[in-house]
C-alpha cells in the first residue's frame, strides 16, 4: 500500500474532479497544485488559465504568483487582464473556476478578506484578487483548503466571494449566472452542495479519517450523505507526478513552494 500525506490525498482527490479538455481558471497555491496534476496525469488536454493573461499555461514548476514568467512562457498565448475577465469569464467560456480560501461557510460562501471586524480586524488576509468573478461566472467551482474549526465557520465575518448565500435559491435571486461550489476538497473529505437547499454535505470520507473527525473540524453541524463514500487513495503514478511536481518546484523556488497556500 502507498504511503501518502492527507496533503497528497486531498491535491490528487482534487485533481481527479478536472475533466480532460475542460477549461479551468486557476487559483494560486493548492488550486494550482492541483490543476497541474491533473494536466500531468488524467488530463492532458485541460486548459488551464490565470488571471494574469496565460491561456493554456503549462508551467513545468509551480508558479509563486500569477505574475510568474513560467505562466506565460508555457502557455498556448498570453491576452490582457481585461480579455482573460470580460471574453473568457464573463463570456462563459470557463468551465471550472479552482479557488482556494481562508474560510468558508455552510453555503460554499468564501472569506479572503478579514478575521474579526472588517474595520478593526484580527487577520487581514491576502483579499479578492479575481476570486469573487471566478465564482459567480464559473460554470462550476471547485474550492480546496485544509479543514478546521476556524477555517469552517458557521457565518463568515466576510463574504469576499458568493457561494450560495444564505443557501436555497438565494444565488439565483440574487442574479448571479454561474453555476456556484460543486465540491469542496479538504485534508478530511470531499463535501457537495444538497441540490435543493445547497448546504454542504459530507459526501466523501479520505481513508483513515472518521465522521466524528470531520464534524470535530467543521464549525456547524455537518450533514452527513447517507450513501457516505470513501475516497480512492491516490495512485502511484498520482503521488509519483505529484511529487514530481513539488520536488521541481522547491529547487527552483525554495522549499516554501509547491501548495500549501
Amino acid at each position: 500500500m502507498n504511503e501518502f500525506t492527507a496533503t497528497e490525498l486531498m491535491t490528487v482527490a482534487a485533481s481527479r474532479l478536472l475533466k480532460d479538455g475542460s477549461v479551468c481558471f486557476v487559483g494560486i497555491g493548492l488550486p494550482s497544485t492541483a490543476a497541474n496534476l491533473a494536466r500531468l496525469t488524467h488530463a492532458p488536454e485541460v486548459v488551464l488559465i490565470y488571471e494574469s493573461g496565460p491561456i493554456g499555461a503549462k508551467p513545468t514548476v509551480l508558479p509563486l504568483s500569477i505574475g510568474d514568467g513560467e505562466l506565460a512562457l508555457t502557455a498556448d498565448t498570453v491576452v490582457s487582464t481585461p480579455e482573460i475577465f470580460r471574453y473568457w469569464l464573463q463570456g462563459g467560456r470557463i468551465d471550472v473556476g479552482f479557488l482556494g480560501a481562508a474560510q468558508v461557510d455552510r453555503f460554499a460562501n468564501i472569506n479572503t478578506t478579514v478575521i474579526g471586524d472588517y474595520a478593526n480586524p484580527k487577520v487581514r488576509l491576502p483579499g479578492a484578487g479575481g476570486a469573487p468573478e471566478i465564482a459567480s461566472q464559473a460554470k462550476e467551482v471547485f474550492i480546496v483548503l485544509k479543514q478546521s474549526p476556524k477555517a469552517f465557520v458557521d457565518r463568515l465575518p466576510f463574504v469576499t466571494s458568493a457561494g450560495f448565500l444564505d443557501g436555497g435559491d438565494a444565488r439565483q435571486r440574487a442574479g448571479i449566472p454561474g453555476g456556484g461550489p460543486t465540491a469542496v476538497i479538504t485534508d478530511l473529505g470531499i463535501m457537495t452542495p444538497d441540490p435543493v437547499t445547497k448546504e454542504l454535505t459530507l459526501t466523501s470520507i479520505h481513508p483513515g479519517v472518521t465522521v466524528e473527525q470531520v464534524k470535530a473540524a467543521t464549525g456547524w453541524d455537518l450533514k452527513i450523505a447517507a450513501d457516505l463514500a470513501t475516497t480512492a487513495a491516490p495512485q502511484p503514478n498520482e503521488l509519483a507526478a505529484l511529487r514530481d511536481l513539488l520536488a521541481r518546484t522547491a529547487k527552483a523556488h525554495g522549499q516554501t513552494a509547491g501548495g500549501e497556500g
